[in-house]
């Protein structure tokens, strides 16, 4: 019988779209962790039948996995990060300095 192959390009396509979307209050830690619970799920299939998948398919779904997992810690700090602010500044102040840094930048250029 032929070894499967586990194929980590979604793990990783949604790990960074997650990874861009930290940039939006820290809310790519939805992306993030789907990647993490595909990859998990395909590691726990591989390892309840190691046999039936190809071992260099396993590592390579392992590294997306950690790469998944750190995109995850990111942006869920973030996203801490995001509520603290607008709990202590509040909403209107954190509008109010991102108002000041465009016209800044626009100014610049």
């Amino acid at each position: 019988m032929e070894q499967q192959k586990l194929n980590p390009t979604i793990v990783y396509v949604l790990a960074i779209i997650g990874l861009l979307c930290c940039c939006v209050a820290g809310l790519g830690f939805i992306l993030a962790g789907i990647a993490v619970i595909i990859a998990s799920s395909k590691l726990k299939d591989a390892k309840l039948n190691p046999e039936n998948y190809d071992a260099g398919s396993i590592k390579a779904m392992d590294t997306a996995k950690i790469v998944a997992l750190v995109i995850l810690i990111i942006n869920v700090l973030y996203f801490i990060y995001t509520i603290y602010q607008i709990s202590t500044i509040g909403w209107d102040e954190m509008m109010r300095k991102s108002q000041e840094i465009m016209e800044q930048y626009q100014q610049a250029q």
